[in-house]
């Protein structure tokens, strides 16, 4: 026996967003079973060689952490 088809034109705004909120969940749970297009594969490839051959890139947790601690005094 089939489900009739949820018709999400008679759904509220927020009744919808549930919907796309549980589903995003339901897929950022295992991202490695999300399918790549050669070039989404191909910019994230650039994106890392790019963070590798920069050794200014990004900032060590103990900094941060130091100047987060100074702003709240």
């Amino acid at each position: 026996m089939r489900k009739p088809p949820l018709k999400l034109e008679t759904l509220t705004v927020n009744q919808r967003l549930g919907i796309l909120k549980d589903v995003w969940e339901s897929l950022s749970s295992t991202p490695e079973n999300i399918p790549l297009t050669h070039e989404q594969r191909a910019e994230l490839d650039r994106r890392l060689d790019e963070v590798d051959a920069d050794d200014t890139t990004g900032v060590p947790w103990d900094q941060v952490v130091r100047r987060i601690r100074r702003r709240k005094r």
